[in-house]
């Protein structure tokens, strides 16, 4: 939505970038770190219990 609202794309633009550069770019850099991360949060909806992990966490180490 916010490249078509926002950027003026139009719908074959946005998929267009999508199929050439996101998603290549997410599998190339993202997917291979995630065997690294100590915790990962789904961001397609808002999660409280992973920021409530999170708040713990930094707390902790405050």
């Amino acid at each position: 939505k916010r490249d078509i609202n926002e950027r003026g794309r139009d719908i074959d633009e946005v998929l267009e970038r999508y199929q050439t550069t996101l998603k290549p770019m997410h599998e190339q850099f993202i997917e291979p770190m995630k065997e690294y991360a100590d915790i990962i949060i789904p961001n397609n909806k808002y999660n409280t219990v992973a920021v409530d992990i999170v708040k713990t966490i930094i707390n902790e180490r405050l």
